[in-house]
């Protein structure tokens, strides 16, 4: 391959090299993700048991379906985190 073929940027400059890769993760890193990860499943795991248990009721208090509602939130940050520490370590 001769100099003349090499790709040009249309503005006639040389094409620019591709950014780095960021670093691995650890190991170490990616379990401590993973335990807190399932720790924060716990709210979950609460909150669908509080809310199916008191959303029975005709009118469930509303402070109530807030706690509920962080719960699952929080559960799904717990969802999340997992996530990202399986599909960083590979």
């Amino acid at each position: 391959m001769s100099d003349d073929d090499r790709p040009i940027n249309p503005d006639g400059s040389p094409p620019s090299l591709p950014p780095p890769l960021p670093p691995r993760r650890g190991g170490c890193a990616t379990a401590f993700m993973a335990l807190f990860g399932l720790f924060l499943l716990l709210p979950g795991l609460c909150a669908l048991l509080f809310g199916f248990g008191g959303l029975t009721e005709s009118r469930p208090d509303p402070s109530i379906l807030f706690l509920i509602l962080l719960g699952l939130a929080v559960c799904f940050a717990g969802v999340m985190l997992i996530r990202a520490a399986i599909k960083g370590s590979s």
